[in-house]
């Protein structure tokens, strides 16, 4: 960031009038604080005395010192398209329901705003995945994802048939609804829901999760960070769409071959407290911790 004023772009979940009090609330205490607050233009409207940026994801974050998502994860990935070109901070303010990726609760949003003023925060990056589509000997398609590029099949009534394989070495072939590539940030989204394994962000690794596969072995598999999966269409197969984060979407003609690896840039996120991934689990799915009597256990 550039010398001078402070500078902080928001970013929130729009057409809701609870989420634009809440948001307009947050740029008013940033205000006060020093901060020039930025807004994308159609979102600017409902948040009062903010600077409006246009809205290209390659530009939005740049000379800023932190992205604020202010919404659910939705809002959290689609904040993260604009932080990751500039490799800007990212700080999740939860006002949805779960909000798993936010780090605060909107209860918390004066003490984070003291702590942003104070600098009294810390930055750690998350793994991404980028996503490269082939057909016919061709790329027809880059993109990337925060949680998981998932291939699915394009026609509800028809299985999807593919081929995977890990480091150019066929692994397995069967019929699915589909097959996730997940990060481990992701881990406890899309690739959970389908029976995958929880894993700690601090955790270097790719996961591989299939869809109600047809197969003896379908495991969900952990791999290097280093490895390269690659998820092939049967020629034979209907069409099907890779969808990264449920965000970009790119058609995959039969025959189309999707080869993920970890990403070039990571998104930075922003951490204000110390906290256990273990309590964040908890607390977010409200897991079970009492005994069956009723104890805690220890």
């Amino acid at each position: 960031m550039s010398g001078g004023r402070r500078r902080v772009l928001l970013v929130t979940h729009t057409g809701r009038a609870d989420i634009a009090e809440q948001t307009a609330v947050v740029a008013e205490a940033l205000s006060s604080a020093g901060f020039e607050v930025r807004a994308l233009a159609k979102e600017a409207a409902e948040l009062g005395r903010v600077s409006v940026v246009e809205s290209d994801p390659a530009t939005a974050a740049q000379d800023v010192e932190m992205v604020l998502a202010l919404g659910g994860d939705g809002t959290f990935l689609r904040a993260a398209e604009l932080a990751r070109p500039t490799g800007t901070p990212l700080l999740g303010v939860n006002l949805g329901r779960v909000g798993f990726l936010a780090e605060a609760e909107v209860t918390d949003v004066g003490v984070a705003v003291e702590r942003i003023a104070a600098c009294d925060y810390r930055v750690e990056e998350r793994l991404t995945v980028d996503a490269e589509v082939t057909h016919e000997g061709r790329v027809v398609g880059r993109t990337w994802a925060l949680n998981e590029a998932t291939v699915e099949k394009g026609e509800p009534s028809r299985m999807l048939e593919v081929l995977i394989e890990v480091d150019g070495r066929s692994l397995s072939r069967y019929g699915c609804d589909g097959v996730v590539c997940a990060t481990p940030t992701g881990s406890t989204a899309h690739a959970m829901s389908a029976g995958g394994p929880v894993v700690w962000p601090e955790v270097e690794a790719l996961l591989l999760v299939p869809i109600s596969a047809h197969a003896l072995f379908s495991r969900p598999l952990v791999v290097s960070p280093r490895s390269v999966i690659r998820v092939t269409v049967e020629p034979y197969a209907p069409p099907a769409v890779l969808s990264c984060d449920g965000r970009r979407a790119v058609r995959l003609p039969p025959g189309s071959s999707v080869t993920v690896r970890r990403g070039v840039e990571p998104v930075r996120v922003v951490r204000l407290a110390d906290r256990p991934f273990t309590d964040r689990l908890v607390a977010k799915f409200d897991l079970p911790v009492d005994g069956w009597r009723g104890h805690r256990l220890a």
